[in-house]
């Protein structure tokens, strides 16, 4: 491991040394990694992580290397192993990720401007899983507006699933500090309830039912199913989910930005997923909102039409199906009466029914992203 890390380190070190990013300004990046996350410890992603690595490096080689860029003075002081000296911080567990990155944050009080007189742009990297770029993410959310606004973040699909990476393909997502991006406002989604629990937010994808219970069961399970346990507690969500949560009547009010209503559902609902936007997958991968519309609720339905339409939500065959109902929306609240469980970008909690009215809402755009330039 200590040999895949140094490549790592070295190779992401060189990348941001010949980034295109924000060339006007002084430039310092952190690596915030998870050095346990699949796409480390599992051989075939890194051999092809690896390749990923080594042809990113090479292309960004074309660019100019940086006067004005260097990993930041945290990354020195926190970093350790083999990547230190090229920025990297790994993890040592849940939680971590967002310590380093809120660290980060407290240490650019009185920063001094650079030569130019310009304040230094701090560049987080994440690689890892959801969890990770999670962590960071509410980390930067969370963060004062003119401390937020000196950061961007960049999210490596070095995990198991990567639905929330900003592409599923590590060179894909290596060209966004390679070839000119610019950055852009990023918005997230906040969860209330009616007693205060919470607030609880997602950067991708935040939803109710079914296959939060599949996210609360892999998270359990993961460390006697290693690997990626998903598509196998989907099975057993098919099976056994209402003997366990019961699935009851539920109401759906769907409203614009303005608090207009747009819609509203009255029916058994086995699950709702709401996106920051459209065309968003979880479960590794799984179409749940295959075009611009941000909104899918499901009704219930019989175990044998739950088997026979489940593998459609890889595809997004589901869309058409008169089980689901796909919409536009800024905020949806629900309102039921049994419990039900919740979860944000692969993080899981129970709502009982004390807690209805929930609510799930767009943030306003506050997180600095990379986004390639069409």
């Amino acid at each position: 491991m200590f040999k895949e890390i140094a490549v790592f380190a070295a190779c992401m070190g060189e990348i941001c040394m010949h980034t295109l990013l924000s060339p006007e300004r002084p430039l310092k990046w952190t690596i915030i990694a998870n050095l346990h996350a699949g796409g480390f410890i599992i051989p075939a992603r890194w051999k092809r992580h690896h390749a990923h690595l080594k042809s990113s490096e090479a292309k960004a080689r074309r660019n100019p290397r940086r006067v004005n860029a260097g990993p930041s003075s945290q990354a020195m002081v926190l970093g350790k192993g083999a990547g230190e000296q090229w920025g990297l911080i790994p993890t040592n567990g849940p939680g971590h990720a967002g310590k380093i990155t809120e660290a980060l944050i407290a240490g650019i009080h009185g920063e001094t401007p650079g030569l130019a007189g310009d304040v230094p742009l701090h560049l987080i990297i994440t690689a890892g899983g959801d969890g990770t770029s999670r962590e960071v993410l509410m980390a930067v959310y969370t963060a004062p507006p003119e401390l937020r606004s000196r950061f961007v973040v960049l999210r490596l699909p070095m995990g198991t699933g990567n639905d929330g990476a900003d592409a599923w393909d590590l060179d894909k997502a290596l060209d966004l500090l390679i070839d000119p991006s610019k950055i852009e406002m990023a918005r997230a989604l906040r969860l209330t309830t009616a007693t205060g629990k919470g607030p609880f937010y997602a950067f991708n994808i935040l939803s109710i039912g079914l296959d939060a219970f599949v996210t609360h069961m892999t998270n359990k399970m993961k460390r006697f199913l290693p690997g990626d346990s998903y598509k196998l507690w989907v099975d057993m969500a098919a099976l056994f989910y209402d003997r366990l949560y019961r699935v009851g009547p539920m109401e759906l009010r769907a409203f614009d930005e303005a608090g207009n209503t747009l819609n509203m559902l009255q029916e058994r609902i086995l699950l709702l997923a709401v996106g920051v936007s459209g065309r968003r997958t979880y479960g590794s991968h799984k179409w749940i909102l295959p075009d611009d519309r941000n909104v899918c609720a499901v009704k219930q339905m019989a175990l044998f039409r739950k088997l026979r339409l489940k593998g459609l939500f890889t595809t997004g065959g589901h869309s058409d199906k008169p089980e689901s109902t796909l919409f536009t929306a800024h905020r949806v609240t629900f309102q039921g009466m049994y419990p039900i469980l919740a979860q944000m970008d692969g993080e899981a909690v129970l709502l009982q029914p004390e807690d209805f009215p929930g609510c799930i809402e767009r943030t306003e755009a506050a997180i600095p992203v990379l986004k390639g330039h069409a």
